[in-house]
This record gives C-alpha cells, structure tokens and sequence, in this order.
C-alpha cells in the first residue's frame, strides 16, 4: 500500500498515480490566493451567538418553501435535527453517518426516514467559515436552493455571529502523504501540515469536455476564500438540463427538482448557456470554485470532529472519490492531531 517515498495510495498504482500528477500539474494555475489574507477563523472552537434561519424553494421539490434554522449548541461539532420526525435522534455530520453518495451526499441516521439530502453546500461552512458547533433545525430532508449558490447561508451565519468557545480547537492532519484514484483519471492527495502549522490549503484542478474546460486554483482556506467559493452554483450541461425539461418530467424525482437558469451554471460544448460568476483574467472560474469549496471542503468536514489541516491536491474527483478517501482515513488510522 506504500511506494518507496512514503506514500500511502490507497486505490490505484504508483505509475497511475505518477502519470495523474503530472498530468495536474500540467494545468496552470488560474487563480492563486495564499497571502495578504485578514479573514482568519478563530483558535478556539466555535459556535453561533444566536440562531438565524434562512428559507428558499426545495433542492428536490422546487414548488416547496424549505427552512434551515442554525442554533448554537454544547455538543461537539454539527447536527442535523429534523423537526418534522419528532421521534428521530439528530443526524451527526460524520463520516459515519454518510447514507449515499450518488449525485450527492445523504446523511442519515437510524430510521431510514431520517435523512439529509445534498448536505454539501451546506457543510461545507464548518471548514470555510471556521464554524465547528450547530444545531441545524429543518422541516424536511429536502434542503433549500438559492439562486446565490450558498450565499444565502453565509450571510445568515455572519449574522447570527460566530463566537469562541472556552476550548482551543482541535487539528488534525494526515500522518503521510495519502493519495486515492479513482476510475475516471480522477485522484486526491492529502499532504501532512508543515511542524505546528494549522494552515490548510486547497490546489484543485478540473478538466470537463465542455465550455467548462480546464480549471485551476488554489488557496488558503479562510473566510475571504471561502467567501468567494460560497457563490459559484453547482454546474451541469445543456444536453443533461434539455433532458431535465423534456423526457425526465415522466420522473417525479427530475419532474420536481428546484434546478432554474439562475441557481445553476450550464455549460454547453463551446459556450455557457446562461452567464458564468466568477470571472478572473477574462475566464469564468465559477466550476472550480464550486468543486474546490462547496464540494471538497465539505467531505473533510465529515471529520468526526476538529478541523483539518495541511494541503489537498484533487483532480477531476468527485463526491464519491471525496468520500471514499475520508471513509478509508479513518479504515486505515491514518490522521493524527497536529
């Protein structure tokens, strides 16, 4: 499982894995944030100062008003209680707790009734914004969708205040470089923080056969990188939103979905359907950003607690490829605190 330098890879063999990085690392970088940053999250845990809501139509039944509600609490890390099965336990944001990651990442817990649909975007806050303590209260498992992406949520959770709590916050880290592959040329490799640093840093590439094309970038994660990633919108094809308006209306589960012009980027062969955010130098960075935050930060906060820290390369993954290499961190011991 382990190449002569030390790496772990976990899928995949040592001249995949060789070829993959340098066929990343052939991508130049298009946007580089590292330095000059203000927005830095707390040392101590954190929680809210007081509970704020935010509402918007259904992810998966779009006619539907949905409510997310953000309350500080004393337990460890993030909670999902659904108010409409008063009988269910909250759902832990775990790793252990992950249902499914088709299209997106379910969590559940107990009764297969007690689940939480497409929890990424909103996850993927606790790494980004710093937050490590909430009580999230909803009316369904059918989570809102913004036409800002997560935006919504952001500001509604700068607002309610975030406040340290009386205990230092826990890091944790890779004990040596970790890499994963996966089946469609994609991988991820989790490299150690530097001695001390609590640092994480994100270089994330994607490589679509669209207008999307190929995409790099990479940060430092804090509140002003977050910040700019909380706006890009999850991405699909015009092919794949022709589809969703023509013959998946015979399916209740494409018939009803929130999906609009506004709250997703579509990208056709050549050209973007409807108008891409994020640009820089000209090009629209909105996918990556979406992958890099939205995404992947959210598979690391399904950390059973604390924060990670040290520096994430991905390439063409996934939320299965995302997931994967959590589930198989923790299958395999291989985190130690910093």
């Amino acid at each position: 499982m382990t190449d002569q330098s030390g790496r772990i890879i976990l899928a995949g063999v040592e001249d995949d894995v060789h070829r993959l990085h340098d066929e990343f690392e052939s991508i130049p970088v298009d946007q580089s944030i590292m330095g000059g940053m203000t927005a830095t999250h707390e040392r101590n845990e954190t929680t809210l100062s007081r509970a704020v809501s935010v509402t918007g139509p259904g992810t998966f039944f779009g006619r539907a008003q949905r409510t997310l509600t953000f309350e500080p609490t004393t337990a460890k890390g993030w909670w999902f209680d659904r108010t409409d099965i008063p009988s269910s336990l909250p759902i832990h944001v775990s790793v252990y707790n992950v249902w499914t990651v088709v299209r997106n990442i379910v969590l559940h817990s107990g009764s297969q009734h007690n689940y939480m649909r497409m929890v990424e975007h909103i996850i993927a806050l606790k790494l980004g914004m710093g937050l490590d303590n909430v009580m999230i209260r909803m009316d369904s498992g059918d989570p809102p969708l913004f036409d800002r992406s997560s935006m919504d949520i952001v500001e509604a959770i700068e607002d309610g205040g975030i406040v340290s709590c009386d205990c230092p916050a826990e890091y944790f880290t890779v004990k040596q470089p970790v890499t994963i592959t996966g089946s469609h040329g994609d991988f991820l490799t989790f490299l150690p923080a530097a001695s001390g640093s609590t640092d994480l840093v994100i270089d994330c590439a994607i490589n679509f056969q669209s207008a999307i094309g190929k995409q790099r970038i990479r940060f430092l994660v804090n509140n002003e990188t977050f910040w700019k990633g909380a706006m890009a919108r999850t991405n699909t094809t015009r092919g794949m939103m022709l589809y969703c308006k023509t013959v998946g209306k015979v399916f209740a589960d494409v018939r009803n979905l929130g999906y609009t012009n506004k709250n997703i980027l579509i990208a056709g062969p050549r050209t973007y359907i409807n108008e891409p955010y994020l640009l820089h130098n000209g090009k629209s960075l909105e996918a990556v950003w979406h992958r890099a935050t939205l995404d992947l930060l959210a598979a690391v906060a399904l950390m059973d607690r604390g924060r990670f820290a040290g520096t994430i390369l991905s390439y063409k993954a996934g939320h299965a490829l995302d997931v994967k290499m959590m589930t198989e961190l923790y299958r395999h011991d291989l985190l130690e605190r910093v």
